[in-house]
């Protein structure tokens, strides 16, 4: 029999509708059809200091603030870096516990060359804590994520659609079913930050309504690419702000229409806020000065690096024979020069929360921070010290500057409403978490927000 066009059309459709129910209908069996629902949203480098401005345009978390608990400030773990702050979010411990130090794992591919970050790296491999994620899972409980970070290859979690998301994933396959993406666009997803913010708000809809986890981890990050782009508080990360906003107000309306607000806490967080950058340091210079870099065709190679992330800079010795001196003389060095506010040794460092050389290759032998208006920036040639000519923003500053306070909200089911808990740790939200969805985690370090609980 021939088949019209109209027809064949209908057919396609058909069949897409038919393989997005059959997803769900074999996974019904995980969803968390009772009990408590917790999504934790964050709004990566979301400054604490912007929820005074009267001018922000953020209805609906403000919204959440009037109906709900927050703090004044959240303060973030060193290093106030995206990777390591998430991970503080879901275990309770910070880096001197869980080892990672930068977005992704610290590498160095050869003998004598510099670090590079790898991020693709299994999280069992990378994260060195127990989460959330893994205590539900004990339960028989489910997780979702959506562009959350250090989780990669997590088997804890039961539902996907990560940073770099697979095609073949139950939640890449519902939003190709339903239209919302093409499979191109899932094995090139490269549509720029709002874009990414868009689908990655389609996903955590589609796991939330037809999966229903017990926990659903939810990370937004147009906000952070355009503050280290065009500064922070500017004209565009109010732009990313307000768009922010409107995802929030998507995710809320979707578990309205569903019936499932009166299950759902939601807690909005950030990992670290953003300081504007109008100076930058290369340490790496002062290592080639040294020659303790040396360049070969046009290379450099050394036993001895710096791995520079904006607000703060580790130095890695790879040759054991450079430390007893280097060490020392840097801290010297970079103690005196301006743009510098702080050089910590290793063991210095365990008091700010970083790990020991004995405990964690991802430790650094030497750690510095920036002052504010400066930053640290990769490169072995030229000056040491420069002007930005162009508006930058950054992170990694020391966790007491008041610049890298970061947001907490809770609103929603067992949250008392008009809470403000002033100044917390961001090591007590995966605790209170863990309280709401009746779990444990007992090597977390702070106590739950008790306070905002009903």
């Amino acid at each position: 029999m021939k088949i019209s066009p109209c027809s064949r059309s209908c057919l396609v459709s058909l069949l897409l509708l038919l393989t997005s129910f059959s997803s769900y209908a074999q996974n019904d069996g995980s969803a968390a059809k009772s009990g408590p629902i917790v999504v934790l949203i964050t709004i990566d480098g979301f400054p604490a200091r912007a929820l005074k401005d009267p001018r922000l345009p953020m209805p609906t978390l403000r919204g959440l603030i009037a109906n709900g608990a927050h703090a004044d400030a959240m303060i973030p773990i060193n290093p106030t870096v995206t990777w390591p702050n998430h991970t503080t979010l879901v275990t309770g411990v910070d880096a001197s516990v869980h080892h990672v130090m930068a977005n992704g794992e610290i590498e160095f591919p050869t003998p004598g060359d510099g670090p590079v970050v790898k991020q693709w790296v299994p999280k069992d491999e990378l994260v060195h804590a127990r989460t959330l994620y893994d205590a539900l899972a004990e339960k028989g409980m489910t997780t979702g994520q959506v562009d959350w970070v250090a989780i990669y290859g997590a088997k804890n979690v039961r539902w996907q659609f990560a940073e770099k998301p697979d095609v073949s994933s139950i939640i890449a396959q519902d939003l190709i079913a339903k239209g919302v993406i093409t499979q191109d666009q899932v094995e090139h997803f490269n549509g720029g930050p709002a874009w990414h913010d868009e689908v990655w708000t389609d996903a955590a809809i589609d796991i939330l309504i037809h999966h229903t986890p017990n926990l659903l981890l939810f990370h937004l990050l147009q906000t952070d690419t355009l503050q280290h782009k065009y500064g922070a508080l500017s004209m565009a990360a109010y732009a990313g702000y307000a768009y922010s906003d409107m995802c929030l107000d998507r995710l809320i309306e979707a578990a309205r229409a569903a019936g499932l607000l009166d299950r759902i806490t939601f807690v909005i967080a950030s990992d670290h806020g953003f300081g504007d950058v109008k100076h930058a340091i290369r340490p790496n210079v002062v290592l080639a000065q040294r020659n303790v870099l040396s360049k070969l065709n046009d290379k450099y190679e050394g036993g001895a690096w710096f791995l520079a992330e904006g607000g703060e800079a580790s130095l890695y010795i790879r040759d054991e024979t450079l430390r007893a001196k280097l060490v020392p003389e840097l801290k010297a060095y970079f103690s005196g020069l301006p743009g510098v506010e702080g050089a910590f040794t290793n063991e210095e460092g365990r008091a700010i929360g970083l790990p020991a050389l004995a405990n964690s290759d991802q430790a650094p032998d030497l750690y510095l921070t920036a002052s504010p208006d400066y930053a640290f920036w990769a490169g072995e040639d030229g000056p040491l010290t420069q002007e930005v000519s162009t508006p930058d923003g950054s992170h990694g500053y020391s966790n007491t500057d008041p610049e890298m306070q970061a947001l907490f909200v809770a609103s929603g089911s067992h949250i008392r409403p008009g809470i403000d808990l002033g100044t917390i740790p961001n090591l007590r939200v995966a605790p209170t978490i863990a309280k709401l969805l009746g779990i444990s985690l007992p090597t977390a370090k702070g106590q739950p927000l008790d306070a905002a609980l009903q």
